[in-house]
């Protein structure tokens, strides 16, 4: 009766993972401070960058992507102090989650923090793939098309979009449980019920969006390479997409291996039915939170003007990076001579043909 009643006042979250847990090592604490503290040292540097460029940038697509950037570096520098200090303060202070929280708000406030702030990264790397994706292959109905305004509205959609995700177990689709080693929550990995339902949603979610990622970049490089081949007189426009598309490869290169083993992990657990192995979900996490941290060292680093101040002797130019490779633009101008030759003189060998038959009998 007594372990009856104890069950059924148990909360929630509470309910697989229930505290006090086992002292964590030291190491565990030093690398979630010194995590938090530089990844929230370098989103604070990128932000400023970013604002600096974004002041004195007069390239409309630039304005564009800019916001994107500025978005990017906004969700990741609050995730990390959100989630960082709630793991921070556990192995400092060491509180009980069931004294501090009876009633499972933080636990399930870090969880939505969780969802939220893991999916934003993945949608805005696909918003902003779409973007240069229209900006290059349509450029003429995305600058007539599209204001700024328009683009500060897609980056609020994507928050709320990962907002009512990160909300759904609140409404009975899925749930937030304390988390071991116990300084974390996330919801419950498994293969039951609304569980199983939720842990899709965010494994899949996050999946579609690397693959959107990938397949719209890899055609805005093949028009870009299509376009740098030819010779034309908008080169500093072309300066400015090689390097918004440069930084936009890193950070999908970036995403794509920081969460691609959390999020195939989630989906093979699930569908497979087999219990969830806690080591790896830790190790996968882990991969997952460097994102945050190298992300604004693509913005600080990968930007013209810093690389012309670490190599200034190098012309970083469009015409400059086409030089080193003049084999492939002499192959495709070749290759496009040759085939208008052999057009044009089949067309007039057939005309001469029609010329010398004769005329028909009545």
């Amino acid at each position: 009766m007594n372990a009856s009643s104890f069950a059924n006042n148990t909360p929630l979250c509470y309910s697989i993972n229930s505290p006090p847990f086992r002292p964590i090592p030291n190491a565990s604490a030093y690398f979630s401070s010194i995590f938090s503290a530089l990844g929230l040292t370098s989103n604070l540097i990128a932000f400023v960058v970013l604002l600096k460029s974004f002041r004195r940038t007069h390239n409309r697509s630039r304005s564009f992507f800019m916001i994107f950037l500025g978005g990017l570096v906004v969700t990741d520098f609050m995730g990390l102090l959100v989630t960082g200090s709630i793991v921070v303060s556990y192995h400092v202070t060491h509180f009980n989650w069931r004294n501090l929280d009876p009633n499972c708000h933080l636990c399930n406030f870090m969880g939505m923090s969780m969802v939220f702030y893991g999916l934003c990264p993945l949608m805005l790397g696909a918003a902003m793939a779409i973007e240069r994706f229209i900006g290059i292959n349509h450029p003429f109905a995305h600058s007539s098309s599209m204001p700024k305004s328009r683009t500060v509205f897609m980056v609020l959609m994507v928050w709320l979009i990962a907002g009512c995700i990160a909300l759904l177990p609140l409404t009975g689709i899925g749930s937030y449980h304390m988390q071991i080693p116990g300084s974390w929550c996330f919801f419950n990995i498994s293969s039951k019920g609304n569980d199983f339902a939720f842990s899709l949603i965010f494994s899949l979610l996050g999946l579609m969006s690397i693959a959107v990622s990938f397949l719209l970049n890899t055609v805005s490089i093949v028009t870009l390479i299509k376009v740098c081949c030819g010779q034309s007189k908008n080169q500093r426009r072309r300066d400015h997409e090689i390097e918004m598309m440069v930084q936009l490869i890193l950070i999908m290169v970036i995403a794509s291996n920081c969460w691609c083993p959390l999020l195939v992990f989630i989906a093979q657990t699930v569908l497979s039915g087999s219990p969830l192995q806690i080591k790896y979900l830790l190790l996968w996490l882990r991969f997952a939170t460097f994102n945050q941290i190298l992300d604004p060292w693509v913005y600080i680093l990968c930007r013209r003007a810093m690389l012309k101040r670490v190599a200034p002797r190098l012309d970083w130019s469009r015409s400059s990076i086409m030089s080193l490779t003049p084999s492939f633009g002499d192959t495709v101008r070749r290759f496009t001579r040759s085939s208008l030759r052999s057009t044009m003189n089949q067309e007039t060998a057939g005309d001469r043909r029609k010329s010398n038959l004769p005329p028909p009998s009545p």
